[in-house]
């Protein structure tokens, strides 16, 4: 063998090694998060936030994924590894659990990577991992059945709540009420759009330059254009958005779903509004009120949330709009500010998220069958505050980024037969550009299967009297 053949094969066998040693560790890096989601109650979203920044961008897009997709499987997940094991889970330790929680997610539902890779790392993993080094003998076992057997679902014949719960890894009380609201094909459809990636979405911060310019800059720092949304600042990247880049530090974009900007355009603030943003926090949907309505308007951002109003005057800083204030309150109990004074009014209700949950898929396994009707009675006292800002002639938009009856048509109805002096706006100013997301009475209604939208419901109101 040559010098140079000697030199390129120690090259190649460095660069293989480079790269095996960064698999092991973005996959510890996923479990470690899977386990405090799953064990801690932690958030996902957040946690790779954080972690996110040590590692590439090939390597950020495996970790999300492999921390999203076991989350979101977790049932289906779950339900195979019980009978892999044939022991009930609750007697595993947790670390070996979430090791081959998030190895059988790459086995079943990752294809890029071989199954005897997939093994060979988690027993790597747990010889690592002092909690579970001495269960690396039967996680090896466990996971080699897994790549030889495959486990059937549980009839549909005999139970089709049961069998649809473990095949789209939804809990039972959820599939039933998917079912009860849309029918079961298109519950199944929902549900299977829950499982997949969410669309990676930016507004365009259209206060610091054109599109054309924004796009431009974005591009020349890497960012990947998949498409263009409904409106001109929405934009669809082919991957995730770089959050470490010059152009997002310099306030020429945020991360935003589509369905929550189309939500502020609904109110469509003017230039000399007078907004208050009745749920404000982390701060999308007031900054984007500010730039829609421009330099001249006044945005006052309220929340209960102090942690929540820091982000939101940090975003608004960062994007240039010093027209955003912020206030602490707690909107289920009043507003601190002069009745019947401002011109606009976005009352985006803390609620369920079950339109949410491509991005938040540990919120399937934290929800209770009585949470959507608990949160319709807070977002109904939420709703009777914001409106009490409204002056004669003003426009109140609600929102929840949830698809259940109770907290989208339930608080609407509820609401405007004690407040006559309300009436539901049957056009609202971007019709043109969300008429076939509307209802009969105007009503937005997004789901993720339908249109790839996260699922939202609102409602544009206009006060027509004083009550």
């Amino acid at each position: 063998m040559s010098g140079r053949t000697r030199s390129r094969s120690r090259g190649q066998h460095r660069e293989t090694s480079r790269a095996h040693r960064e698999g092991v560790e973005s996959r510890r890096v996923a479990l470690e998060i899977v386990q405090r989601v799953t064990d801690d109650g932690a958030y996902a979203d957040l946690l790779l936030g954080e972690r996110l920044p040590a590692f590439l961008p090939a390597d950020r897009r495996l970790v999300t994924r492999i921390v999203l997709g076991t989350i979101a499987w977790l049932g289906r997940i779950d339900y195979e590894l019980e009978k892999l094991t044939g022991r009930p889970l609750g007697g595993i330790q947790p670390a070996a659990l979430a090791i081959m929680r998030t190895a059988l997610y790459q086995l079943r539902f990752l294809d890029r990577t071989p199954a005897h890779a997939v093994v060979d790392t988690a027993v790597t993993l747990a010889r690592a991992t002092r909690d579970a080094e001495l269960a690396a003998g039967f996680i090896n076992a466990v996971l080699r059945r897994a790549t030889r057997e495959t486990i059937a679902l549980p009839p549909r014949e005999k139970n089709e709540v049961q069998h649809l719960a473990v095949k789209w890894s939804h809990p039972p009380w959820m599939v039933e009420r998917f079912v009860a609201w849309f029918g079961v094909e298109a519950a199944e459809r929902l549900m299977k759009a829950d499982n997949e990636a969410a669309p990676n979405v930016i507004r365009l911060n259209l206060a610091r330059g054109t599109r054309d310019e924004i796009l431009a800059r974005l591009e020349s720092d890497g960012f990947q254009i998949a498409r263009g949304g409904r409106s001109a600042e929405t934009v669809i990247l082919a991957s995730a958005p770089l959050i470490d880049s010059r152009p997002f530090a310099e306030g020429l974009f945020q991360p935003q779903s589509e369905a929550s900007q189309i939500v502020a355009r609904m109110l469509a603030p003017t230039a000399d509004a007078i907004v208050a943003d009745c749920a404000a926090a982390p701060g999308g949907k007031s900054t984007h009120l500010a730039e829609l309505a421009g330099a001249s308007a006044r945005i006052v951002a309220l929340d209960q949330n102090p942690h929540g109003l820091v982000n939101a005057r940090g975003i608004a800083r960062r994007l240039g709009h010093h027209n955003v204030a912020v206030v602490r309150a707690d909107v289920t109990v009043g507003v601190p500010l002069r009745p019947a004074s401002f011109t606009h009014i976005l009352l985006d209700a803390p609620c369920t998220g079950l339109g949410t949950m491509r991005e938040h898929p540990e919120i399937r396994w934290r929800l209770k069958p009585g949470d959507p009707s608990r949160m319709a009675k807070l977002q109904l006292k939420m709703l009777e505050s914001a409106a009490a800002l409204a002056k004669t002639g003003g426009a109140l938009v609600y929102s929840v980024c949830s698809f259940a009856p109770e907290e989208g048509d339930g608080v609407i109805d509820a609401f405007l037969s004690e407040h006559r002096e309300f009436e539901i706006d049957p056009r609202a100013p971007n019709y043109e550009e969300i008429k076939d997301l509307l209802d009969e009475r105007a009503a937005l209604k997004t789901r993720p299967d339908i249109g790839g939208l996260d699922g939202f419901f609102a409602v544009r109101m206009l006060r027509a009297r004083m009550g």
